[in-house]
């Protein structure tokens, strides 16, 4: 990619890893499915009354929707809300990263490159130091919910890539709109509408006020701006080379989860986030020269 394309590729691990603060926050008062409803109503509602649908098949609007949107969220909110930390929960999610590249080469036939596989071990080797350290703070159902985030993270990422979409930003709003109602309805079976409304009227509760700012931090800066430069990216780039920087976001999300939480980073634990950001320069930055027009073609799974 153009050094310019990885900064903003950056800039978008640096939203996104702040953003696990915000929804820590707004954990606090929300419950988890309910929120993940809530998070996407407030931007579906004015998209479908202002926003003109991008022209894009629909399906793969609906699976950009229901991975990233949807199974992320729910697996990512849920796993936060049964004990996993901020920090961790930033780490574990990057598995996006292997499981886009996987699903990348496997679906949609697309070459992975000796660099950019070195660049990746490399960014795993660091996810590794960084997950064996941090391991024992987090037991298995809330680790497995976080994974299962990332792999929902994943099949948007796939899907997101096929729609090839001539407006990112109105993508990413449309996305918004697949969410609230399986969301609503989950919440209301499990939640159930006491827990609910509890969360609306309760306003004076100490934390309610972080809450909401948790949340306004997620719907404008995670998911339209860092979510509208995210597709901008993967609608330009193979789904391989842009992903791998989403490993960056455990290094934000830990170091914030540091200084706002008091989440304690070890050595290792920095020196396995300087790998993680080695690797995925190394794997961003290389790349094999290629002839005009050719990133613009379809690939052949695009066109069955």
């Amino acid at each position: 990619m153009p050094v310019r394309h990885v900064l903003l590729a950056m800039a978008v691990a640096v939203m996104w890893g702040l953003n696990f603060i915000a929804i820590d926050a707004s954990l606090q008062h929300f419950p988890p499915m309910f929120l993940v409803a809530l998070r996407f109503a407030l931007l579906a509602i004015p998209t479908l009354l202002l926003v003109k649908r991008p022209d894009v098949p629909l399906r793969w609007l609906i699976g950009y929707g229901l991975g990233f949107g949807t199974l992320q969220f729910l697996f990512l909110y849920w796993g936060m809300a049964a004990g996993m930390p901020a920090g961790l929960a930033s780490l574990v999610l990057q598995a996006s990263g292997p499981f886009t590249m996987l699903l990348g080469a496997t679906l949609l036939r697309e070459r992975v490159t000796g660099p950019q596989l070195i660049g990746v071990l490399v960014a795993l080797g660091g996810l590794a130091v960084v997950g064996w350290q941090r391991a024992e703070h987090a037991s298995v159902i809330p680790f497995l919910l976080t994974l299962a985030g990332a792999l929902g993270w994943a099949i948007g990422n796939i899907c997101n890539r096929q729609a090839r979409a001539a407006d990112p930003l109105r993508l990413t709003l449309w996305m918004s709109t697949v969410p609230p109602l399986p969301m609503l309805a989950l919440a209301l079976g499990v939640e159930g509408p006491d827990r609910i409304l509890d969360s609306l009227a309760s306003w004076t509760d100490p934390g309610a006020l972080g809450a909401v700012i948790g949340l306004a931090y997620t719907v404008v800066i995670g998911t339209i701006l860092g979510s509208g430069l995210w597709t901008w990216l993967m609608s330009r780039h193979p789904a391989g080379v842009v992903a791998p920087f989403s490993m960056l976001v455990p290094v934000t999300g830990m170091t914030a989860a540091w200084l706002i939480l008091g989440e304690t980073a070890t050595v290792p634990e920095i020196l396995g986030g300087l790998l993680v950001v080695g690797g995925v320069l190394l794997g961003g930055l290389r790349r094999r020269p290629r002839l005009p027009g050719l990133a613009d073609a379809p690939s052949p799974a695009a066109v069955r």
